[in-house]
């Protein structure tokens, strides 16, 4: 079988979560599938250096060479053409997140939605993010597919009673988690900003110590703090964890030596955000990092005393997920899909509440045997996921078609 696989996500030279999940997911199919041909779609006028190479024997690279406009609004919009399954000569075509598309009515086809936060919460969006979603019309698109992949129950749920579509059309794959996510062990040779490089070569220290010490000092962080990642942007609620912070620290006097750190590129809509941060009397303790590469994650993870997801909707959430695989306690919201994912390995607050996101901060600083029951229910929560898992299922789907 011949498929075609939509990968103008991995375009960006800054992953965010869908083009995390479809890097590593279209490389786990690759390395599982030697019996199926893949033809990879994607459209870039001029040269794309960003663009991962997965081109070997059955994989093949297409690229279109429109500009992104006039393909999307002019020739997907208004003509249906290219129609992608024809041309790439497929017999399934795959597309693992919502974008224009030409395709010929009745071909083998899915689609991956991550979530429909835009329907939801449109107020959270910029107008040229509300003006994108208005002209590809999800509702539409999504009658063009045989197939729909929601990425949890929760966005399943939305699908069809937001767009109407049949609960029997919508099957369910959940995200995975990479295999470099993990708990790293320790000496007890403290960590700290003011090691010189002579000690980070020290025999005493191992591969994971040197690499903890090493994106300690490039991202000049704190010995103990509180780790938000993701984008910043106002579905995320990254004002209410400052907020929270802020409680945090006038209610208990013990914590003044906690930090915060907020990973994570700029989003939209976030004036108010670093607002937040400039009012605040702790506004000194308050660091961002901008987007953090994606090798320094993990130590990013590992260097963390707590980490704090309170956000109002999520298709998913993976960066709880990292989190709990590296072994780091988890504070985060019980709205949308969130319970779903981290289980009962979390402790889930109100996001709308920032007492309780405060509280639930200061439970797990201050309450030693509550932190360890909760990083070893991580860690089992995180093995339930993996790309190799959610690869092989996807498969199974293709097969089915």
């Amino acid at each position: 079988m011949k498929i075609g696989i939509d990968i103008r996500t991995l375009m960006d030279a800054r992953y965010s979560g869908v083009s995390e999940y479809v890097f590593n997911l279209v490389g786990e199919i690759l390395r599982l599938d030697a019996k199926n041909e893949y033809q990879l779609f994607y459209n870039c006028f001029g040269d794309c250096p960003n663009m991962p190479n997965f081109a070997r024997d059955k994989v093949a690279m297409v690229k279109y060479n429109y500009p992104n406009k006039i393909l999307n609004y002019f020739l997907f919009k208004i003509f249906h053409w290219p129609r992608l399954d024809w041309e790439l000569g497929v017999d399934l075509f795959f597309m693992p997140h919502i974008n224009f598309l030409g395709m010929s009515a009745g071909a083998k086809s899915i689609i991956t939605v991550h979530d429909l936060s835009f329907l939801r919460y449109p107020e959270f969006f910029s107008a040229r993010k509300n003006f994108w979603h208005r002209m590809i019309n999800v509702k539409k698109l999504f009658k063009r597919f045989g197939c729909i992949v929601a990425i949890s129950e929760n966005t399943k749920r939305d699908i069809v009673k937001l767009c109407g579509v049949a609960p029997d059309k919508v099957k369910v794959i959940y995200s995975g988690v990479g295999a470099e996510y993990r708990k790293m062990t320790k000496s007890q040779i403290p960590i700290t900003n003011d090691q010189t490089n002579h000690d980070v070569q020290s025999s005493k220290l191992n591969a994971d110590e040197i690499r903890l010490i090493a994106v300690k000092n490039k991202y000049h962080l704190p010995d103990k703090f509180i780790l938000y990642l993701g984008t910043v942007e106002p579905r995320k609620n990254v004002d209410g964890i400052i907020r929270a912070y802020n409680q945090l620290r006038i209610s208990n006097c013990e914590l003044r030596n906690i930090k915060l750190i907020i990973a994570g590129s700029s989003g939209w809509k976030n004036k108010k955000i670093y607002q937040a941060r400039e009012e605040s009397k702790f506004k000194d303790d308050i660091q961002f990092l901008d987007y953090v590469d994606g090798e320094d994650k993990v130590f990013l993870y590992n260097l963390a005393s707590v980490f704090v997801y309170p956000s109002f909707y999520e298709g998913f959430g993976l960066p709880l997920l990292e989190a709990q695989a590296s072994g780091l306690p988890v504070v985060a919201s019980y709205a949308s899909s969130l319970p779903e994912v981290v289980g009962e390995a979390a402790l889930l607050v109100n996001p709308h509440n920032i007492n309780d996101i405060a509280r639930g901060l200061a439970e797990i600083l201050t309450d030693e045997i509550l932190k360890n029951k909760l990083i070893a229910r991580g860690l089992e929560q995180a093995k339930k996921f993996s790309w190799e898992k959610t690869a092989r299922e996807y498969l199974v789907l293709f097969s089915s078609l």
